[in-house]
This record gives structure tokens, sequence and C-alpha cells, in this order.
């Protein structure tokens, strides 16, 4: 496939992507539950099973599509009925292993068996002998993930729950040794990285959303002004890597690893999302807060640092900068441990983002400037 074909977003993608903000803001709905102030175990690991599941088949459809989609009426088809079925699996899920959440495992075991059929159907129809092997081996996985899904749904016990468990992990990490098949049928690089940048952007909805009960006429202070300036600052990072420079005309890419270090930027971005709720409440515990916190900064930075893999030979971001970020994020956590007011934490906070953003931006800058004296 020629290194250079792009394709464009269509708006049954946009489309399909309004039902994952409604389930992004269930799922983190999970992890606002505390427990003696902490966020429980069992809580955060159905948070992470169910984001897993939900980001999992997000991503599954949207390489499918960027593969193989096209505008024909079944494509729509397969998109309307898996939406139907996300908004069913958003109002499903409970915040303990329970027979409540067979329902939960039924539907799931719906969206996979739909998309699994749209594997199939590829493979029956073409003629390329990659494609074949592509799509009997994502089948091949979706159809594992649909049989382990409906036995956990059909047997309530403890080895209905470990089916399904196993199945939607074996579902997330096996797409990832598909490499050696998916090399010969590249996807489309900038399509793909302007997917999961709506992703993100959907993610940092959610983050204004949290903070919007700081801005009413009561509550507005300092404190707002400081939340806002700290989803400004994350916001421009992400977009400082993803947009300025990274470089979009990647040839022979299967996607795996855009993918992937995604994962550390969701997650990372849920935990800031709460913890900026926890940092300013008493029923919660201010140590497990700020853990949260800067737990989800480093991850967030994570995935960034990871992105830098993509970019530009001259934006490459480097082990000195790699250094700094880290260590500017973990400086941030100990200095904020000993603090107990929340606008002091979030300042902090807030100078971490700064001076992170700042070491990538300048990458951009030297680069700029080595040019013009050449």
């Amino acid at each position: 496939m020629n290194d250079l074909v792009t394709k464009k977003v269509s708006l049954i993608e946009l489309f399909y992507d309004l039902v994952f903000v409604y389930m992004i803001s269930q799922a983190t709905g999970l992890i606002h539950q505390l427990h003696n102030g902490v966020i429980g175990l069992s809580t955060f690991s159905i948070f992470a099973l169910v984001v897993i599941l939900f980001i999992n088949s997000w991503m599954i459809q949207t390489v499918f599509i960027n593969r193989y989609g096209n505008d024909s009426w079944s494509n729509k088809l397969f998109i309307f009925i898996n939406m139907a079925v996300v908004l069913y699996m958003s109002n499903s899920f409970s915040s303990t292993f329970n027979h409540q959440l067979t329902p939960f495992f039924g539907a799931a075991a719906l969206l996979s068996l739909t998309q699994t059929m749209q594997y199939v159907i590829v493979y029956l129809k073409t003629t390329q002998n990659a494609d074949k092997q592509i799509t009997l081996a994502f089948s091949g996985i979706l159809a594992t993930r649909t049989l382990a899904l409906t036995l956990g749904a059909a047997v309530q016990n403890q080895l209905g729950l470990l089916a399904a468990l196993l199945g939607i992990m074996i579902s997330w990490i096996a797409p990832s040794f598909t490499g050696k098949l998916t090399v010969h049928r590249p996807i489309i690089f900038s399509h793909l990285l302007e997917r999961v940048t709506a992703l993100i952007i959907i993610m940092f909805g959610e983050m204004i959303v949290g903070i919007a009960e700081y801005f009413t006429q009561r509550t507005v202070s300092p404190y707002s002004l400081l939340l806002f300036v700290l989803v400004a600052l994350l916001f421009m990072t992400y977009a400082t890597e993803f947009s300025d420079l990274i470089e979009e005309k990647q040839g022979r890419e299967t996607g795996n690893r855009l993918i992937y270090l995604h994962y550390f930027i969701l997650f990372g971005l849920s935990l800031i999302t709460v913890a900026i709720k926890f940092i300013h409440s008493t029923n919660a515990n201010l140590i497990f807060s700020v853990g949260c916190l800067y737990t989800g900064l480093l991850l967030f930075y994570v995935g960034i640092l990871l992105g830098g893999i993509y970019n530009e030979v001259s934006f490459k971001i480097g082990s000195r900068r790699v250094c700094w970020i880290i260590g500017f994020t973990l400086l941030g956590w100990g200095g904020t441990l000993q603090l107990k007011n929340a606008t002091e934490i979030i300042f902090i906070t807030v100078v971490v983002a700064l001076l992170n953003l700042l070491i990538l931006a300048r990458i951009g800058q030297n680069s700029t400037f080595r040019q013009k004296i050449q």
C-alpha cells in the first residue's frame, strides 16, 4: 500500500464516538465512589476491566474501518447495532464482582459477535492472502472473546467470571502479536491518529465536566482558575506531541504501538479527573487523592513520551528530556505530600505541568532554530 495514502474520518465514525462519551462518563463514575476515603480495589478493578473492554472494542472497530471500512449500508448497519449495544452496556455494570455483571457480559458477547461477523465477511470476500490472514486472526480473537463472555453470562459463578475476564484480557493483548501479519496491510496512520486523538478529546471533555462545578457564582475561586489552567496545560502537552511533533507519514505501520500507548494516557486522564474532585473533598483521604493525581500524571506522561517514537527525526525527545519530565513529576508528588491545602496542591501540579509542557515545546523551537541557521 502506498505510504502516503490518507483516509478521511467519516461522519458516521464521529457519530459512533457519541456513545463512548456516555460510556466514559458512566465508567468514570465508578471510581468516584469512595470507601473509607479511598477507591476500593474491587471497584477500581471493575473500572479497569470496563474501560479495557470498551476501548478495546472501540480500537478494533476503528482499525477495521481503517483497513476495510467503506460507505456501504452493511458497514453502517453494523455500526448502528454496535452503538445500541454499547449504550446498553454502559448502563449494565456494577461496582462489585457479582451476578449483576451478567447482563454486561451478555451484551459484551453480542458486541464481540457483531465485530467477529464484520471480519468474517471481509475474509469471505477478499482475494488477497494478507487480508485473509489478518481477518482470520482477528476473527479468531473476537470469537474467543465472544465464547468467553457468553460463558461468563451463562455460568453465574467463579468459573464464568474467570472465563469472561480471560476472554477480555486475551482480546486486549492478542492484537499486539499480530504485527507480522498486519505489516503486510499497514494501517493508514493519519486516520488512526485522528481517531485516537478524538478519543482523547472525549476524555478531556469528561475532565471539563468534572471541573465545571467549580465555575458557578458560589464556587468560583482561584482554585477554579488553577484547575482550568491544569486541564489546558495537559491538553496542550498532548497536542504538542500528537499534533506538532509527530510525523503523520508513517510507512508500513501496524498501529499497535500508537493504540497501546494511548491506554496509558486514557487511564492517566481518568485518574486525574477523579483526583481533582477527591483533593477538594473532605470525605477523601488526602494522601490517597494526591497519589491518584500523580499516578495519573505519570501514566499520562509515559504515554506522551512513548508517542515520541513517531516523531520526526529532528523532533526526537531524547533520554535527557525524558528524565526531566519524569523527574519534575516525581518532585511535584513529593512536594505535595506534606500539604493540606487543595489550592496549594493544584498550584504545584500546575507548575509541574507547565515545566513539562515547556520541555516538549522547546523541542520544536530548537529544531526550527537549527533549520533557520543552516
